[in-house]
This record gives C-alpha cells, sequence and structure tokens, in this order.
C-alpha cells in the first residue's frame, strides 16, 4: 500500500511541475496553445471526514474538450459493528471492550468538462474511475482480539464543482460528487466472504450478506467538499 501511496503522490509531484513559462490560462475550454496545470487540496465529507489532494492539466492539445485530472485521499470512516463482525469473521466470544477504527484510501481519475449547469460560475462536470482500500480495524480491549477486515474496489464516479477566484493564481473550490462500488470480497483474519457464494472458511452458516450488514465498506458514496486549487 505504501508503495501505491508513493506513485500517486509522486505523480500528483509531477503534474504541478511547470514545464512552460507561458502558462497561466485563466477559462476551461477556452482556444488556447499552452497546456495549464493545476494542483489543491479538498476537505470535507467522503464517506467520513476526508481529505483528497489532486493535480491536474488542462488544454492537452488544441481543441481538445476534456481536463485530466488525478486525485489520491485519505478517509477516516466507522467500520462497522464490531461485535457482528467478530462473529462472523473470527468467533462467538464475547469478552472485552469493543473499539473500532476505519480508514479508507481513494485514488481517483478524473475528466472534466465546463457546464453551464444550474448557473454556477466557472463550473466543471466530472467522472471517472475509483479505486479504494477499505480497512475496519476491531479490538476487543481485555478480550486478546484484534483483527482487520479489509475490502478493495473498483467503481465509478460522478460530480459537479464550481470554482470561485481568489486571485490570478488560486481558487476556492466547492466540489460535490457520487461514487459507486460495486460488490466484491470481503476478508478478515483467515475468513473471506465473497457475493457469489464463494466463501473461505466461513463461520457457522453466516454468509456474505451477513458480512456485508456488519461492515461498512464502500457502495454508495457522497461526497461534500471545499478547498483550494492553485493554477500554474
Amino acid at each position: 500500500m505504501r508503495r501505491m501511496v508513493i506513485r500517486a503522490l509522486l505523480a500528483l509531484v509531477f503534474l504541478s511541475i511547470p514545464i512552460d513559462s507561458a502558462w497561466g490560462q485563466r477559462s476551461f475550454g477556452e482556444h488556447t496553445q499552452h497546456v495549464a496545470f493545476n494542483s489543491g487540496v479538498l476537505v470535507g465529507f467522503n464517506g467520513g471526514t476526508g481529505v483528497q489532494f489532486f493535480g491536474g492539466v488542462a488544454n492537452i492539445a488544441d481543441g481538445f474538450p476534456f481536463d485530466v485530472r488525478l486525485g489520491v485521499g485519505y478517509t477516516v470512516t466507522q467500520p462497522g459493528d464490531a461485535r457482528a463482525a467478530r462473529r462472523i469473521f473470527i468467533n462467538n466470544a464475547t469478552n472485552g471492550v469493543p473499539e473500532e477504527r476505519g480508514w479508507i484510501w481513494d485514488f481517483r481519475l478524473d475528466v472534466r468538462h465546463p457546464t453551464k449547469l444550474l448557473g454556477l460560475p466557472n463550473a466543471t462536470i466530472f467522472g471517472g474511475p475509483r479505486y479504494v482500500r477499505f480497512t475496519g480495524n476491531f479490538e476487543f480491549v481485555g478480550g486478546n482480539e484484534d483483527f482487520d477486515v479489509q475490502a478493495r474496489r473498483l467503481g465509478a464516479g460522478l460530480g459537479l464543482e464550481s470554482s470561485f477566484i481568489i486571485n490570478r493564481k488560486l481558487d476556492l473550490l466547492i466540489s460535490s460528487g457520487f461514487d459507486y462500488f460495486p460488490k466484491g470480497t470481503l476478508h478478515g483474519h483467515d475468513t473471506w466472504y465473497n457475493p457469489d457464494g464463494d466463501d473461505i472458511n466461513p463461520r457457522e452458516d453466516y454468509n456474505y450478506t451477513d458480512a456485508d450488514n456488519a461492515i461498512n465498506q464502500p457502495k454508495y458514496e457522497l461526497r461534500m467538499m471545499i478547498g483550494l486549487q492553485f493554477l500554474y
């Protein structure tokens, strides 16, 4: 996971490095011969409290109507029902005080296009693939039990955002969107539950539906975030 995060951050840094002193185009979609770059940070709600770093490029080619943006984010989330997770992935023991924490690493690629939807200033619509790495950690203090439930998902998302000019090189950015992730394997300890019923080492008569109900893995995720966009 560390290697993936490092590679994503390096890609964002690369997108933020100027390669032409004639940059600085302010409007998306205008006829120009100069590549324009941007980078920034967003904070807010993304299936939990999250932060996202991004870098993008516009005016890739003369007349090309889309911008491209790469983002990496980290979200703190509520992972699910600790006692149910213990029964479904470990055993029926009930000793110990449950403590739980969850987090999501998300990686996203968007194409963006200007729009006049809702009359928002400097608005763009965007969409593209998403990849998330979800981890829910459940610890039973005094019960000698500490385990993770994990999910890896490839999905897709759409959104709408609007930028408000602060100065020539800086915008306030408000972004909203919706991401969808189809069902997939849930893995915890030495147990795997699969949507097709091809489970590995399931506990008692539990199945994928039980595991899915116990764990708050990414499914339908609303995003409402605000931040800064730097223009180069």
